[in-house]
């Protein structure tokens, strides 16, 4: 017999296919937020409905062909996330496990209406971004808040704090970025490790994702036994003309092929689930810059995924923050 807790894995999202509409709708979601775009509304409306959603649709919808039912069915976003939904699960069966996300389907609210429904009251939210952003983590909480607004008989939430440091975390990718780098045919002659940017100027405002970035690598690196100079960390995924957080992976892996480095390895630790942010902007357009700037090979690590590490890491992590609402881990 189920309990009534739920455990709730917040993801941000993804299109439902892979073509201009659907994913004119989720960009739509995704630019309108305020979390996400931080310029008045008066001048960034204008500009989204006159020209990004006129163009970028188009473009993105190609760059997601180009990852859907590529060994995974449909998006892998949304592929990995019910994995880790089902992985979850059955480390707490007497739970009810979902995963909803901020944009796109499953929505929040469709999820945390089905919750209540089956009797949940009490929900552990794990925010599937290790380390705090007011663009990921905030825009996900945002969206849940706005929701129980309109709840008469809330249930009790607890939020799972940021996890950059946590042990199970780091070894998780720690054995997954050994393992994966032991595969390789080759030697690499460069590490770097890319995360998700975010613009210059709401770092500067108190948002503290680059500093818990930087104590991710740290304490990654020496998990690793890497070497300073054998390794880089850096931002991808930029958008606009604003600066943002800096060194830009792909002004870094260009720098890194004509300074005769060939051969590449790439791990992205921010990411818990491969999306079109890590097997289509590394694992296909910096791979194709790379080549013309005279690289040989790069490779990008898998995420976390449905690795057996990352679910025994969400259990404890779950166990920790559930303490009091879930029986002891086994």
């Amino acid at each position: 017999m189920k309990s009534d807790v739920g455990i709730l894995l917040l993801q941000l999202g993804t299109p439902d296919a892979p073509y201009a509409g659907p994913v004119r709708r989720y960009l739509s979601e995704f630019l309108t937020d305020p979390r996400v775009i931080e310029v008045p509304r008066v001048i960034w409306w204008p500009l989204l409905n006159g020209i990004i959603l006129t163009t970028r649709p188009w473009s993105s919808a190609k760059k997601y062909r180009r990852v859907w039912d590529k060994g995974v069915p449909g998006s892998p976003l949304r592929y990995y996330s019910q994995r880790q939904q089902d992985l979850v699960a059955e480390r707490f069966p007497q739970a009810h496990v979902r995963y909803a996300m901020t944009y796109g389907n499953p929505q929040i609210k469709t999820v945390v209406k089905e919750m209540l429904e089956a009797g949940v009251e009490r929900i552990i939210v794990l925010p599937m971004f290790p380390q705090y952003s007011a663009t990921t983590t905030a825009a996900c909480t945002d969206m849940l808040f706005r929701i129980m607004l309109k709840v008469r008989h809330q249930p009790s939430i607890r939020i799972v704090p940021p996890y950059y440091l946590h042990p199970a975390y780091l070894d998780a990718l720690k054995g997954i970025i050994q393992e994966n780098r032991e595969k390789l045919p080759w030697s690499a002659d460069y590490c770097v490790l890319s995360y998700h940017g975010i613009p210059k100027k709401y770092a500067q405002k108190g948002d503290p994702y680059a500093t818990q970035v930087s104590r991710t690598t740290r304490a990654l690196t020496e998990r690793l036994g890497w070497k300073r100079g054998t390794f880089i960390q850096t931002y991808q995924s930029r958008f606009g003309p604003a600066a943002w957080l800096k060194p830009y992976t792909d002004d870094t892996l260009e720098r890194l092929a004509h300074e005769g480095k060939k051969k590449v390895f790439v791990a992205m630790p921010g990411f818990t689930a491969d999306c079109l942010e890590t097997i289509d902007e590394i694992g296909y357009e910096a791979l194709e810059e790379f080549h013309e700037a005279g690289g040989e090979d790069l490779v990008a690590c898998p995420c976390l995924n449905d690795d057996p590490r990352w679910i025994d890491a969400l259990e404890q992590i779950i166990h920790e923050e559930g303490a009091g609402w879930i029986p002891k881990a086994r």
